[in-house]
């Protein structure tokens, strides 16, 4: 037996390094097919999941990720004023980002319900299996958040699974697959009552919180005030509290931009999903310097501007080459070199999850701070094929690390500058 279990785990790394092979080998594609590959690292258009009048969840399902290594969806959802996202719970973790409004999320946590108020900015754990609700209790202002989908812990890989708990005949309630008999010997009550109550709910997932649209007892439960709300719900000081991304003082900041990532060590429940999360944003112009990040895959949103969004493939061919703009969405393997240009004409922000929740610690392949600093210069002349002070003249040539300005210099004005003469 334990020999059978051996041989299989061989197999798999061996299937997984030939899939690694083969899927990212880099070949120069044929006529007609550049398309194909400039596309591979964008996430197609998200598909909606759950829609009513009241709001909206949709899906980008991503297509990266291979075995050993995370796969991670990304959700939309977007809530009208005074709505209730009713309480479910999924197979898969998620990771709350409030791109905009204010929600009250309830969750339950070690047995017992509570809640917690998020705002612009903060990030929010749910794990995977606990049921949990969003309310939008602003008056006039909609619900923006977008999250990661870890379905990790899914039995069907690659897709998520929702179940609703105390709702009707739509959203259906998982209690209503087990039949009035069994159901009415559960509560011990009639039959009739529990069917009368299982068929009630027929207004979607996510419902308004008005007496003329819901009438619900989730709803009317939460039409209460607060304070009267809380009667009911233990608000523990030792559930996990949400860490707000805008709070933190950046990373890395200069004139061209900045940059702030959240770690496990920063906000345990990310550690716990194995996910991290980060922001980024570049001036008009700037650049953040070719790099890659060792410890995992990345997947980026762009939540304003525009820019430019190269990727390199391990035998040095170009991947990607494209504009993003406001809602795209692009993914980079691990290992792989990419930069991101901000368009001459806005910024370029956006914001970012990551399969690992260890600190990523890029690295830069250009730059001030880069590791061609670190190689010892002789051998990396020799690497390059030059003079050593040649090297030396190049790799000394941009002052800046991380965030670069706009060159604006041409190959005269190399020509004409001492510091670029090689």
């Amino acid at each position: 037996m334990g020999k059978r279990l051996w041989l299989l785990l061989v197999v798999l790394v061996l299937g997984y390094g030939a899939t690694m092979a083969i899927g990212f080998k880099g070949e120069k594609p044929k006529s007609g097919e550049g398309d194909v590959k400039q596309e591979w690292f964008l996430l197609p258009n998200s598909e909606s999941v759950i829609k009513t009048d009241a709001g909206e969840m949709r899906v980008v399902r991503s297509h990266g990720g291979r075995i050993f290594e995370k796969l991670l969806h990304i959700g939309f959802i977007k809530m009208e004023p005074r709505t209730l996202f009713l309480p479910l719970y999924l197979d898969s973790n998620l990771i709350l980002f409030i791109h905009a409004g204010q929600a009250t999320v309830g969750l339950i946590y070690k047995d017992h319900m509570v809640e917690r108020e998020l705002k612009n900015g903060d990030v929010y754990q749910i794990p995977a299996g606990s049921t949990f609700y969003i309310l939008n209790t602003e008056e006039s202002q909609r619900l923006h958040i977008i999250c990661s989908i870890d379905p990790s812990e899914s039995l069907n890989m690659g897709t998520f699974q929702p179940f609703f708990i105390g709702e009707g005949t739509y959203p259906t309630s998982v209690l209503a697959g087990f039949g009035s008999e069994t159901l009415s010997t559960a509560f011990n009550v009639s039959a009739s009552k529990v069917s009368g109550i299982l068929r009630k709910q027929q207004e979607g997932p996510i419902v308004y919180l008005t007496h003329s649209h819901g009438s619900s007892i989730w709803t009317k439960f939460l039409l209460l005030e607060q304070q009267d709300r809380l009667k009911h719900v233990k608000r523990m000081h030792k559930a996990p509290k949400s860490y707000n991304i805008y709070k933190k003082s950046p990373d890395f900041k200069n004139n061209y931009g900045w940059r702030t990532e959240v770690d496990g060590s920063e906000y345990k429940p990310l550690k716990n999903a194995g996910i991290g999360i980060f922001l980024v944003n570049l001036t008009a112009g700037s650049m953040l310097a070719p790099h890659l990040n060792p410890r995992a895959t990345e997947y980026s949103i762009v939540l304003r501007g525009s820019g430019r969004v190269q990727v390199v493939y391990p035998n040095g061919t170009l991947a990607m080459d494209t504009y993003a703009k406001e809602g795209d969405m692009f993914w980079v393997p691990r290992y792989f070199p990419f930069c991101q240009i901000a368009s001459k004409s806005e910024p370029f922000k956006f914001l970012g999850f990551t399969t690992s929740s260890h600190k990523n610690r890029p690295q830069f392949l250009v730059g001030a701070n880069s590791l061609l600093h670190t190689l010892n210069n002789l051998e990396l002349a020799d690497a390059f094929g030059v003079s050593k002070k040649r090297i030396r003249r190049l790799i000394n040539a941009q002052h800046e690390s991380v965030i670069l300005p706009l060159s604006s210099l041409t190959d005269d004005d190399d020509k004409k500058n001492k510091v670029f003469a090689f």
